[in-house]
């Protein structure tokens, strides 16, 4: 009887352990200062260096309806991340450039990350998600 009592307690501390680790989080982004109340959000949330700004783990579409927005990413493992997105005013479904290649619609990164001289790097647009909650603030 000892014996079956010290193994099910054996599994029930690895299955919490197992679940603790596994056990998704929420990031929740407040995207501020949208100068036109029209097209949509293009947001993109990525979990690596090699695919930041390129492909994305987790991307949403927001139609903007105010100056500011509220964006909720549900079911996200704990990890590194950084989240990119832009004011797709026109409704093309692309960031539209000007002949230099500099951006005319809004845009920004986690953390109010800005590049200098091209886009954001990861370094500075990364953050760690290990609680329940994380808050982004993005400023446009």
């Amino acid at each position: 009887m000892k014996h079956v009592f010290l193994n099910l307690a054996a599994f029930f501390v690895i299955s919490m352990a197992l679940s603790a680790q596994t056990a998704t989080k929420e990031i929740i982004v407040n995207i501020s200062n949208i100068k036109t109340i029209k097209g949509k959000l293009m947001i993109g949330l990525y979990n690596s260096e090699a695919t930041f700004m390129k492909k994305p783990f987790i991307g949403k579409i927001e139609e903007v309806k105010a100056a500011n927005c509220t964006v909720v990413f549900k079911n996200v493992p704990k990890g590194d991340y950084a989240i990119s997105l832009f004011h797709d005013e026109n409704d093309n479904n692309k960031m539209d450039t000007n002949f230099l290649g500099i951006p005319n619609e809004a845009y920004g990164c986690s953390n109010n990350a800005k590049g200098f001289m091209g886009p954001p790097k990861w370094e500075d647009a990364v953050f760690n998600l290990n609680t329940k909650q994380i808050n982004q603030t993005i400023n446009l």
